[in-house]
């Protein structure tokens, strides 16, 4: 323990002093908390803030509201509310294994889908779409198709990653990205053989992503693999902090890099292939939301874990809210948004000459 922490130290003496990790936590809070009552309440049809609140609550607590305003509440209730808080899990999911995947490859434009995990996912919401299996699980197929699809590339990167050097962070990345290719290439040919609108509509969902089929049944499970996938992180902040500062200097602190690696990478593939069976492949959040945290609190990643999921959450919020309403009534691929944003953003990051991985 002894060592890890004397990493840790390390890793926050190379950044000078930052923002209060509480202070932007709380604010953030009260920012996610405003961001998706506001986002409950716009859309085709607008609902003041002060009515959404009322539906809210009357939802919450088994109050009553008047006959004629079932359908407005229905609409808040049973639709938007479930789709907003579903943007901020997946947000706030993205942005903890971002961090965890950037440290563990020690790769800056690492994000949770530089494993493969997503192009296997979509693979496996394709095969279920022209195939009709997994029919026992009615509603919930293609997304138990995209969630077995990523644990299926989980497990071949683990197994093509664990070679006789060990699962070094250029093997993993070389073997994530030579994964994804593969996959995204029998997609195609599944998409070409079976020449079906139904298949092409499904790739275009599961490749750009969109919280359109959110629903209160899949919230739970998101719920759970979100938050326990997050508080495992947290626990193991020290570890990456020394997985950052290299796998010599995690030997010479009596850390197992390779066994912490693997442990990291399933943790990452579990919690990333549930995110994507419910909203399909959304990039650059994990990505650009771990550098932005870095930047205003500091490279310790118990600080960085402990704002990014706030810092995606609200991002993802405001994202799906723009798709959904800029060219209303049609709806935008989330993907677009995330892209439209993140470019400009991870740019004017790199533009930065102060900037480098970790911190300033």
């Amino acid at each position: 323990m002894t060592a890890v922490v004397d990493a840790a130290e390390v890793a926050e003496s190379r950044a000078p002093s930052r923002t209060s990790s509480a202070v932007v936590c709380g604010v953030l809070a009260v920012a996610l908390v405003v961001s998706t009552v506001v986002a409950i309440g716009l859309g085709s049809a607008v609902v003041a803030p002060d009515d959404t609140a009322r539906y809210l609550w009357a939802a919450l607590s088994g109050g009553q509201i008047a006959g004629s305003e079932v359908t407005t509440y229905q609409i808040i209730w049973e639709i938007r509310t479930p789709r907003v808080l579903l943007a901020a899990l997946v947000g706030a999911g993205l942005s903890a294994v971002g961090v965890a995947v950037q440290a563990m490859v020690r790769n800056a434009l690492a994000d949770p889908f530089v494993l493969g995990i997503s192009s296997g996912a979509s693979v496996g919401a394709v095969a279920v779409t022209v195939t009709g299996g997994l029919a026992a699980f009615g509603i919930y197929a293609v997304s138990a198709g995209a969630f077995l699809g990523a644990l299926a590339a989980a497990v071949l990167v683990y197994a093509a990653a664990s070679g006789g050097g060990g699962m070094s962070p250029l093997r993993l990345v070389l073997t994530g990205v030579a994964m994804s290719l593969g996959f995204q290439a029998l997609m195609s040919v599944i998409v070409y053989l079976v020449p079906d609108g139904e298949a092409t509509s499904t790739v275009l969902y599961w490749t750009m992503g969109g919280f359109g089929a959110a629903t209160w049944g899949a919230l739970p499970v998101v719920a759970a693999a979100v938050v326990l996938g997050t508080a495992l992180l947290l626990r193991q902040s020290r570890t990456l902090d020394v997985l950052a500062l290299g796998d010599e200097t995690a030997a010479s602190l009596g850390i197992g890099a390779d066994r912490q690696r693997k442990l990291l990478l399933l943790l990452a593939s579990l919690v990333t292939g549930v995110m994507v069976a419910v909203s399909g492949a959304i990039g650059f959040v994990g990505l650009v939301m771990p550098h932005l945290v870095r930047m205003v609190v500091g490279a310790v990643h118990a600080r960085v874990l402990a704002v990014a999921p706030l810092a995606g959450a609200v991002f993802m919020v405001w994202a799906d809210l723009a798709a959904r309403t800029v060219v209303s009534p049609r709806e935008l691929p989330l993907g677009v948004i995330t892209a439209l944003v993140g470019v400009p953003v991870f740019l004017s990051l790199m533009r930065r000459r102060a900037y480098l991985f970790g911190g300033r």
